[in-house]
């Protein structure tokens, strides 16, 4: 199942950048992300960091989010067992898609487990300016750093904002942290 996504997500971004009328040296200058790798994720042969997808995403005009959106059939149920998970090789940070595809809703619900000490850098991009997101502690604990400003997040604890900004997640603690990501894309 790992192996189909990391495909998936190869496949995905090589039918953008094609979209785009991108070159590989196109994608890596506007990403910093090197052409060898951009290639090698393309083929399937890496699997991509959490920042890196981030840096190529944002170079492709999109969030993370959007990019994992799936296309298809509208359904208002997501069942959990059908919902898409994503691991960070660098870190272990899981994400897993809520939100039921297809239904052209300009929220979406991301479950995330972070693994304790884990640190996790998104930068700046334009792409998604005006679309915020609230970050919902569950357990555990996490330190985000949005801009100049470090917030210490405990359960329950829910933080707000703006998703254009670089930010940093981080997992100060010795327990994985669990938390929910609610992204809104209205600003656009």
């Amino acid at each position: 199942m790992e192996q189909e996504l990391e495909t998936a997500i190869g496949i995905r971004i090589r039918g953008l950048r094609m979209d785009k009328s991108l070159t590989l040296d196109d994608l890596a200058n506007a990403s910093g992300v090197s052409r060898a790798m951009i290639s090698r994720i393309e083929r399937g042969e890496a699997s991509p960091t959490a920042s890196l997808l981030a840096r190529i995403c944002a170079a492709l005009g999109l969030s993370l989010s959007a990019f994992f959106a799936e296309k298809g059939e509208a359904s208002p149920l997501a069942r959990r067992q059908d919902q898409q998970v994503w691991r960070d090789p660098e870190t272990g940070y899981m994400r897993r898609s809520v939100s039921p595809p297809g239904t052209g809703s300009d929220v979406d619900i991301v479950d995330v487990e972070f693994p304790p000490g884990a640190r996790v850098s998104f930068p700046p991009h334009a792409a998604s300016s005006g679309m915020t997101q609230h970050i919902w502690l569950f357990d555990g604990e996490m330190e985000m750093t949005a801009g100049e400003t470090v917030y210490r997040l405990l359960p329950g604890d829910c933080l707000f904002m703006p998703v254009s900004e670089g930010h940093v997640f981080h997992n100060p603690g010795n327990t994985p942290a669990r938390y929910c990501v609610v992204l809104d894309r209205r600003g656009r």
